[in-house]
């Protein structure tokens, strides 16, 4: 925790030398210049940001080590696509308050500049990328802001192909020179876009899922933890579905369909044990009477009775909730919609010996399909994180069993 506070107060008294010191020219002296106006307005909500996300970190976890650059220059070039409600929680959170975009973006700009080439004795390097699904239609502008601010390389490739992962994860391991050579693991079937910023310091149904639809993903055991496990996967036009502030819930027939399994979801900015500290009788009938038939997708892990940082709840917690929500809107990166923001990936590492200190961070913001706009329509329930079940007799509301899965790989 010392080091933590020690390494922030770096950072800032790195910032702060860039505002006070005379330009310099000499050969092999360090380069410094007064900060503009933007600039200091970005580096100012950056630390207040900052502080922020290192504290609700530090509240739940003994180690902790962030970039707080790293997070916020991969949320500042996928702000360029958020509209409306999305846009303005994304600001209050980045702590951008009235700035023009453009103000913004240029800020990022010349900072990058000024940051990677403030002393010659030091290798301090921050690249961006983009990379989007073949198969996904992005705003030129969105691609032409971000390579033009950001620098970003954008690519397009087949997400579905094996050799994604790697493509994505070879980038990061060169731009980190080897200190994180993996940041993803599988890239799920809703994944359309990451956008990454590297710093070098997942009885028998009455609809049965194919055995062919089933494939390895990522489950979230906790906010440290992913374990991968096979995950079924079906779409159906006759889910009975609901969803509200805390949860998504589906109910799955067996057979005739007297018997089901109801599956609880928290949404990301709840958890599973918010759902069990709501549960009543009274509750409970409620949300079994709230189903109705909707067409949509589902992903649920099979399973028997078993740290890279996602930040997708400290972010929703600071006030960037609907970003990761139904409701989220991205229409600046696609004009259809029916985007949001499933996984805020940070890794870090940092090395301190004797001679110095080596260090290095990646922000990986995954977006995915949701239910709202979009192409195939009807909601979308990704099952990859700790949720409640029941398997219950309609007719008499008889509950036979009720778990609490944390771990399906367990």
């Amino acid at each position: 925790m010392k080091f933590n506070v020690i390494f922030l107060g770096i950072m800032s008294m790195v910032m702060a030398s860039a505002c006070s010191r005379d330009m310099s020219t000499d050969p092999g002296k360090v380069v410094v210049r007064d900060l503009t106006q933007s600039e200091r307005q970005v580096t100012t909500a950056g630390e207040q940001f900052g502080i922020d996300l290192f504290k609700s970190l530090a509240a739940e976890e003994q180690n902790v080590f962030i970039s707080p650059l790293s997070v916020s220059m991969a949320l500042g070039m996928t702000l360029n696509g958020a509209r409306n409600e999305t846009e303005t929680a994304m600001r209050a959170t980045l702590g951008f308050g009235a700035m023009g975009q453009d103000e913004i973006n240029s800020a990022y700009q010349s900072l990058i500049q000024l940051l990677t080439s403030i002393d010659p004795k030091v290798q301090f390097e921050i690249a961006n990328s983009i990379w989007a699904h073949s198969q996904f239609a992005v705003e030129q502008e969105f691609i032409h802001v971000n390579k033009t601010f950001f620098d970003a390389l954008v690519k397009v490739i087949d997400f579905r192909a094996p050799s994604a992962p790697d493509q994505i994860n070879n980038w990061v391991d060169d731009k980190t020179h080897g200190k994180i050579n993996k940041v993803i693991d599988k890239i799920g079937a809703q994944t359309v876009m990451y956008l990454i910023n590297a710093i070098y310091f997942n009885g028998t149904w009455t609809y049965e899922f194919k055995k062919e639809d089933t494939q390895d993903d990522r489950f979230r055991v906790n906010e440290d933890l992913f374990v991968t496990v096979p995950f079924m996967r079906q779409s159906n036009d006759h889910f009975s579905y609901f969803d509200n502030d805390l949860m998504q819930a589906i109910d799955l027939p067996y057979g005739n369909g007297q018997f089901r399994m109801t599956v609880l979801l928290p949404m990301y900015d709840k958890s599973v044990d918010d759902i069990i500290s709501a549960l009543t009788p009274h509750s409970w009938a409620a949300w079994m009477g709230a189903f109705s038939e909707q067409k949509g997708t589902l992903a649920l892990p099979k399973f028997k009775l078993e740290y890279k940082k996602s930040l997708v709840e400290v972010l929703a917690s600071l006030g960037m909730a609907p970003a990761f929500s139904d409701h989220a809107d991205f229409t600046g990166i696609n004009k259809n919609g029916g985007l949001a923001i499933s996984d805020v990936i940070h890794k870090t590492f940092v090395d301190v010996y004797e001679e110095g200190t080596e260090a290095a961070a990646v922000t990986v913001v995954e977006m995915m399909a949701t239910s709202v706009g979009g192409e195939s329509g009807g909601f979308n329930m990704r099952v990859d994180r700790p949720f409640l079940f029941a398997i219950r007799e309609k007719s008499s509301g008889v509950i036979l069993f009720i778990g609490k899965m944390n771990n399906p790989s367990q």
